[in-house]
Parts: C-alpha cells; sequence; structure tokens
C-alpha cells in the first residue's frame, strides 16, 4: 500500500533513510560522512518542514512503512525533483519502489520534467532509474558534505509519459 506521509512518520523515515543509506553506501561514502548529512536532512525540523513543502508518501508491507519516496511540487518551469526514494534493504527488488514511483508522478501531471541525482556508484539506484524511463542526462563531481562524489543527473519526461 501507498500513502501520504503524516508527522507521525517521521521516525519511521528516519529510520528507513539510515538503514537503507548505510546499506547502498557502505564503501561509497565514508559512514561519518553519511551520518553528518543523514542528521541534517532527516533532523525532525527538516522533516516538519519536508511534510509541509513537498510530496512524502510512504510504501507499507503489513501496516509497517519499508519505504519512501520524497518528491518537490511542479515549479514555475515544470519542473520537479525526485529527492529521495529509499526501500528497506530487504524490500527492494519486490515492486515498491516502483509503486511509489507511479503513485508519486500522479502528483506531477501538470509537470514537464522529472529530475533526480544518483551518486555514480550507485548501480541499484540507476538500474531503477533507468528501468523505469528516466534518460541520464550528464555525469558530473561536487562536493557532498565535503566529500568528492561522481553524481549523474537523470531526467524523466513527464509530458511524453502521459501521452
Amino acid at each position: 500500500m501507498i500513502r501520504t506521509g503524516t508527522s507521525a512518520d517521521i521516525t519511521s523515515v528516519q529510520e528507513i533513510a539510515k538503514v537503507s543509506w548505510n546499506d547502498t553506501y557502505a564503501g561509497i561514502i565514508p559512514s561519518t560522512v553519511q551520518e553528518s548529512f543523514l542528521d541534517k536532512s532527516y533532523s525532525t525540523p527538516m522533516m516538519e518542514m519536508r511534510l509541509k513543502r513537498t510530496i512524502i508518501l510512504l510504501a507499507e508491507h503489513e501496516g509497517q512503512p519499508v519505504g519512501f519516496a520524497n518528491f518537490t511540487k511542479v515549479d514555475e518551469d515544470g519542473d520537479a525533483e525526485l529527492i529521495a526514494i529509499y526501500m528497506k534493504p530487504e524490500f527492494q527488488r519486490s515492486g515498491y519502489g516502483k509503486q511509489l514511483l507511479n503513485s508519486g508522478l500522479s502528483y506531477l501531471l501538470n509537470g514537464n520534467q522529472l529530475f533526480v541525482y544518483v551518486e555514480c556508484e550507485n548501480t541499484k539506484g540507476r538500474n531503477f532509474y533507468e528501468a523505469n524511463g528516466f534518460e541520464l542526462l550528464e555525469e558530473f563531481e561536487e562536493l557532498f558534505e565535503g566529500h568528492p562524489l561522481q553524481t549523474a543527473k537523470y531526467v524523466y519526461h513527464l509530458k511524453t509519459a502521459a501521452l
């Protein structure tokens, strides 16, 4: 089941983010950098702000949250961003990610493009986006919490997909 997140879900989202980050980025992003990012980006005040300003969706298995997706709303240029889509490792490749993505797309019907940024070595993430119709635009180096990373930028064409 996919549903909209509420402030009662903040602890679950924080836990899913931590578990999936540690699983996905072990050996790619140092654990101290991961912890610093997670502490800031998923703090309770930051999550309260996200709930007000963005779209947060949760995937549930037998009533328990097992994954979430976070989308920005469509801006004046018709663009939106998939900020995060994370699944507990034992629920990856079970269809919940695709359900979260499809549910999120239903909120973006008036948009043109959905962008997502993914770390280049995150092959699970990249394979997911490519299998679901995202197109690679570019790869670039950036500093993430002071740590150099190679990032891939993808786009999903909302208008074409709706036809």
